[in-house]
């Protein structure tokens, strides 16, 4: 039986050995494992391969060390609102009879996130979260609390800066550069969601230059850094931090239908935020920088689009130039496309304001634009809003409410060598015995014009009662409101 086995596995054998040299010999430049692929197409890779057929596979991300230290740096802020009388008067007949109706608002208590940015107590924050309050306490990862004082608030680029008084030596927490953020890094949101403890959440970077519209103050800079990083109500304020514990952002808004989160919440970068903080420590106010120009970019309609040239041309596209202004000097133009601001592409307008916001007035900047076709090169010179280079300070308050001056192109604009603007009425007498709002443009007091907040003052401190002469851009005709009891020396 073995005999005539043996003939059999002989030929098998021998048969395998031949196939197998035959392939070797006529396919020998293909590997035995492939990666099954369509004729004329590269085989699936990983994304880390490289061109030597090498894979490098990503190391492991590790959050500990930064988590560790920027629980510490960052701290809960409490805030509360004091219980007030409002007296409205909607001058119809059931006031003119009984007088302006009062109402009581009862007390409000909010909370937020806020990071110590300095070992000597100063801590950033939004401006959302410590609006018109009245005592603000920040609690530390520790469990200590304290008073804090609000430094001075910039609503525009929605950052506030508070300051603690201590012995310690703080944890603080340094800034990176939001400019080296790359898509798909992995960051982490530091806060204190929903009045719960420190609370840490791990995400990436999945988006930059997010401009919302939320933000619906005057000049206001939205250039948001978006993260899937988990963020919820008192995240606000809070840390996006990088793997080694830098600051990339301030945590500030959530996109959700709902309230909570819902997948992707937005950050201002920390080159903002270091610039708007030191501005509001050294001046108390954002020394802001413009060009001088009015632009849109590609978020208009394709219709728009084609009419501008977007459609085919990369850049923003300038609407207008305002007169005597920098871009102006520069030799911009309407109709031109401004594509690079110092050597940096730009296409959108977050990216437009989050370059121009890192400088100050007086400062120059490089602009490269097309016109025709051509590549110009120039320099432009920043101003304020005012359209000078000098340092502004921050608005003067006169009984509660601040206001600022018309700038020149706003007194062209409306006709007018006079005028001061009503930038935030606060909830001193302006608040309590008038309806006016912000934006209103006071013209004259007791029939003496008023061309700035000394000139205001001045008129105010004439009497005991005062009538106001206004009006509201956009609107007809002058509006008319009474002030009485006036005393412009109270601390309101």
């Amino acid at each position: 039986m073995k005999t005539r086995l043996f003939p059999v596995i002989l030929t098998a054998a021998l048969t395998s050995v031949m196939t197998i040299f035959a392939v070797s010999h006529y396919q020998h430049s293909t590997p035995y494992f492939t990666v099954a692929s369509s004729p004329g197409s590269t085989p699936a890779s990983y994304v880390s391969y490289n061109n030597n057929g090498t894979i490098n596979p990503a190391a492991p991300v590790n959050f500990e060390g930064a988590a560790e230290s920027a629980v510490r740096a960052v701290v809960h802020v409490k805030t509360t609102l004091k219980s007030r009388v409002v007296t409205v008067d909607n001058n119809d007949m059931f006031s003119q009879l009984f007088g302006p109706q009062k109402y009581m608002i009862p007390e409000q208590r909010g909370s937020g996130s806020g990071v110590i940015i300095s070992p000597d107590g100063y801590i950033v924050t939004n401006n959302h979260v410590v609006q018109d309050a009245d005592e603000v306490i920040v609690t530390f990862n520790d469990r200590y609390d304290t008073k804090a004082k609000v430094v001075a608030t910039d609503p525009s680029t929605d950052i506030a800066v508070l300051k603690i008084t201590t012995e310690k030596t703080l944890p603080f927490m340094e800034f990176a550069n939001s400019d080296e953020v790359k898509l798909g890094q992995w960051v982490l949101a530091v806060g204190y969601p929903l009045n719960l403890d420190a609370t840490v959440t791990a995400g990436i970077i999945s988006a930059k230059g997010r401009s919302l519209g939320i933000n619906q103050q005057d000049h206001s800079i939205e250039s948001y850094i978006q993260t899937d990083a988990a963020v919820n109500p008192g995240n606000s304020g809070g840390a996006l931090v990088n793997t080694t514990g830098q600051l990339v952002g301030i945590n500030s808004a959530i996109a959700s239908p709902t309230g909570s989160y819902a997948g992707y919440s937005y950050a201002i970068p920390s080159n903002i935020v270091r610039k708007a903080v030191n501005d509001l420590i050294k001046y108390g106010t954002v020394q802001r920088a413009i060009m001088g120009i009015e632009y849109v970019d590609k978020s208009i309609t394709a219709e728009q689009q084609a009419a501008t040239g977007l459609d085919k041309h990369d850049g923003v596209y300038v609407v207008t130039v305002r007169p005597n202004s920098g871009a102006a000097k520069a030799g911009i133009q309407k109709g031109d496309f401004i594509t690079k601001i110092n050597g940096e592409l730009v296409n959108t307008k977050g990216e437009v304001q989050e370059l121009v916001a890192r400088y100050h007035p007086g400062d120059n900047v490089s602009i490269t634009y097309n016109r025709d076709g051509k590549e110009v090169n120039t320099n432009v010179l920043l101003t304020n809003l005012n359209g000078t280079t000098e340092i502004m300070k921050g608005d003067p308050k006169i009984l509660g409410a601040t206001f600022r001056p018309l700038t020149e192109s706003e007194k062209s604009s409306y006709s007018t060598d006079k005028g001061v603007v009503l930038t935030d009425l606060g909830r001193g007498a302006f608040a309590r015995q008038t309806k006016m709002t912000k934006g209103f443009v006071i013209l004259q007091v007791n029939n003496s014009p008023v061309g700035s907040a000394g000139d205001l003052l001045i008129a105010l401190s004439a009497g005991k009662s005062a009538q106001i002469a206004g009006f509201y851009p956009g609107r007809q005709g002058m509006y008319y409101y009474t002030l009485t009891d006036v005393n412009v020396s109270s601390d309101e």
